[in-house]
């Protein structure tokens, strides 16, 4: 039976290309094939060395890109739940990477900001991200990965 293994594997390399169907014009299938191999990219690059996950590391860089942030408007840039934000932040603030301050002119609110060792990591992480990025995007010109870009924002407003 091993016999048959290898001429079976021959022929398929040697059969005409797969098709998609109806798949083909569906961005999500296109989406999702695509999260396979970013995942995986992210998960060597970013998720392993640092203990990151996609949405802690989004936030970290948010956080970073934006010191004082309100955790409103950073639901709103992860396309997150209040609840589920709260969970993220009590979790990196548990790995003392980011804190809490409350606002001095109005008591209510809270804004977000790393500590020391937030700032360090983020630092690091986001330097990770460059080559996981051109890992990712060899198979394009700087003017598609803009488009890329583009295009995916476009599809998350």
């Amino acid at each position: 039976m091993n016999a048959r293994l290898p001429a079976a594997a021959e022929l398929e390399a040697r059969a005409a290309p797969l098709s998609f169907g109806p798949l083909a014009g569906i961005a999500g299938f296109h989406l999702a094939r695509a999260t396979v191999t970013t995942q995986t990219s992210f998960q060597r690059h970013i998720g392993a060395v640092f203990e990151l996950n996609k949405v802690e590391f989004s936030l970290l860089m948010l956080v970073m890109a934006n010191p004082g942030i309100v955790p409103k408007r950073l639901a709103r840039a992860l396309a997150v739940t209040a609840p589920k934000l709260t969970l993220l932040i009590d979790g990196l603030q548990a790995r003392r990477l980011i804190q809490r301050e409350r606002n001095a002119a109005d008591g209510r609110s809270q804004h977000l900001l790393l500590t020391e060792r937030g700032r360090k990591l983020a630092r690091d992480a986001a330097a990770a991200a460059e080559p996981m990025e051109r890992e990712l995007l060899s198979q394009l010109s700087r003017a598609e990965h803009a488009m890329l870009i583009e295009l995916l924002g476009k599809l998350s407003a």
